[in-house]
């Protein structure tokens, strides 16, 4: 819902309470001693009907007073608001954070350091896999939460990795998005960007080329589904994080690594369910192949059978006795399971015990 919210609200064409709303953060700034005057002449408006608005926005949160009556200074409430689009040509992530977006915000120094790992990741992302010529950023404070949206005109991520991947299902695109270490360019890219931003926010969504994305931290395994778009092309990423959450960028990272010893992506989780599709079912050495790409860059991998009911004798060898032995550097941690499932788990490493 708050997607849902989020996307009509942009999408919406704005009132004039609406349109300063998406501004008044700036406008307080750059206006401390004269927003009623300013507004006046923004709007073409009295001094009445800006006061007007100006009481409005300050029940609502988005400005403060103080001073006499007479000659108030308004400052940032707690509520804040920026939105702008950009041209991606050129475009250099870290500037538009630092010079747009970070002096609007008032967030506590752990909080900080995630929105500006999410905020600087996505938009490069945008800026270097895209291949769109727009990029628009929508970032809110409320009382409690933080949340940021990114959105490109590009050919949208999900089509982006399956065309890379040759592979027949955008589908398996998410699910090789969900592993982490996946990037279209590696000359440029660690492919870690998307795993770690998801998993440091408490809700993060890719919206794309009809297929929708979200990991919530409430869960442990990532969510796909299929959704009409909420915009006709490219990819939007939302994120979103309380204002006093306690978690830091180095406890994501220390969750996948094996520090202090070693500080490599060196575990991942995998949400099995995403590999099956509609009412098919994990049987066929083929579905294990696509499976298991790229699980040798790992040293720790835990498959998560949450939600498969059952998987078939041919698909556990695959992986539990074929691939383990190719790989015996490769540990692979099977949770989750139905009895079926690990019936069949069992009997592809009993060679092996």
């Amino acid at each position: 819902m708050l997607v849902f919210n989020l996307a009509v609200e942009i999408m919406s064409k704005p009132s004039k309470l609406h349109r300063l709303i998406a501004t008044v953060t700036k406008d307080v700034m750059e206006h401390p001693n004269d927003l009623t005057r300013h507004y006046m002449a923004e709007l073409g408006i009295s001094r009445v009907a800006a006061n007007n608005y100006i009481n409005q926005l300050e029940e609502q949160g988005w400005i403060a007073r103080s001073g006499p009556s007479t000659r108030p200074v308004f400052s940032l409430g707690y509520k804040r608001h920026v939105s702008k689009l950009y041209e991606i040509d050129s475009l250099e992530e870290d500037i538009v954070w630092i010079k747009d977006f970070r002096p609007y915000f008032n967030l506590s120094q752990n909080v900080l350091n995630i929105v500006n790992h999410g905020f600087t990741e996505m938009l490069n992302n945008a800026i270097d896999h895209s291949g769109g010529g727009e990029v628009f950023i929508w970032a809110r404070q409320t009382e409690t939460r933080f949340t940021l949206a990114i959105s490109d005109n590009g050919i949208g991520i999900f089509a982006k990795i399956a065309s890379a991947l040759k592979l027949p299902d955008m589908r398996q695109a998410l699910f090789e998005l969900s592993k982490g270490k996946f990037t279209t360019d590696p000359s440029r890219h660690s492919g870690e960007g998307v795993f770690f931003t998801s998993r440091m926010f408490d809700w993060f969504e890719i919206n794309a080329n009809n297929l929708e994305f979200h990991h919530d931290n409430k869960f442990e395994e990532d969510v796909l589904h299929e959704a009409k778009g909420i915009f006709p092309d490219g990819t939007v990423v939302f994120m979103s994080i309380a204002l006093n959450s306690t978690r830091t960028t180095a406890d994501i990272y220390a969750e996948y690594t094996n520090a202090p010893d070693d500080f490599d992506f060196s575990k991942t989780v995998v949400p099995m369910k995403l590999a099956q599709y509609g009412e098919e079912h994990l049987v066929s050495r083929s579905q294990a192949k696509r499976l298991i790409a790229r699980f040798d860059r790992f040293k720790k991998v835990v498959l998560n059978f949450d939600e498969v009911q059952e998987i078939g004798q041919a698909f556990a060898d695959e992986i539990f006795r074929v691939y383990a032995n190719k790989h015996p550097d490769v540990e692979l941690i099977p949770k989750n399971m139905t009895k079926q499932v690990e019936k069949m788990w069992l009997r592809a490493v009993a060679p092996r015990i």
